[in-house]
């Protein structure tokens, strides 16, 4: 026979079963939710780059000059391809740490691949040279008595002391009419870097092409003088 003080002793002995039973569970979705605040910290820290810097050359003014006319004043000029390695055909800055060693910057890049702006500033220097009858890129449907191409070498960053911008390339003028190569002319300078940034190291190559450019630009007027006095 079941007395009362026997039922409220089981009623209190089920009462603590099912508490000490409910308690890991409260823990358990605590942890959770403490886990998945943790997670979700971690996931935003994640999330957030470094913004990415872009640079570019100097590129002049695609205008005539007012000079005097020179030998060269009837000739179309066709701008060819300028050939270089895949790493310059990209948007990333290229620096050496060592012999045969290159590597590229993760977070400063041009704004546009290196041998598309050398050829867009080379354009943009014979147009404005007012020298020729014409300049052109050879992607148009444009004719030209000439064609002038080249190698882009070097166009990068050489660690070291001091720190360097070096450009190297070479460039041919190619006669149409002949087949045949009349003019050549090989470039290649280390430019000191004034600083240690990136920055620093953008300008000098920048002023490495300007120097580069004008040299050909002024080989080619040579050769055309040259050949007027034949």
């Amino acid at each position: 026979m079941k007395t009362a003080a026997g039922y409220f002793v089981r009623r209190k002995r089920d009462a603590k079963l099912a508490t000490r039973e409910n308690r890991p569970l409260v823990r358990g979705r605590q942890g959770a939710l403490i886990l998945l605040a943790l997670s979700a910290a971690i996931l935003s820290g994640c999330g957030a780059s470094r913004p990415i810097k872009y640079y570019q050359l100097t590129v002049p003014a695609d205008v005539k000059s007012s000079a005097a006319p020179t030998a060269s004043a009837s000739v179309a000029l066709a701008l060819g391809p300028l050939v270089t390695s895949h790493l310059y055909r990209e948007d990333r800055i290229v620096y050496s740490a060592g012999p045969g060693e290159m590597g590229t910057y993760a977070y400063q890049r041009w704004a546009e691949p290196p041998v598309e702006m050398m050829q867009e500033v080379l354009l943009r220097e014979l147009r404005a040279s007012g020298r020729y009858q014409d300049v052109h890129s050879q992607r148009s449907n444009a004719q030209g008595d000439f064609v002038l191409r080249g190698h882009l070498y070097d166009f990068k960053e050489v660690s070291g002391s001091p720190l360097i911008a070096r450009v190297t390339a070479e460039w041919e003028l190619r006669d149409l009419r002949s087949g045949s190569t009349v003019w050549t002319h090989y470039y290649s300078h280390d430019e000191p870097v004034n600083g240690k940034d990136v920055a620093a190291m953008v300008a000098a190559l920048d002023r490495n092409v300007q120097r580069g450019i004008a040299e050909v630009t002024a080989s080619l007027d040579q050769y055309f003088t040259a050949q007027s006095n034949k």
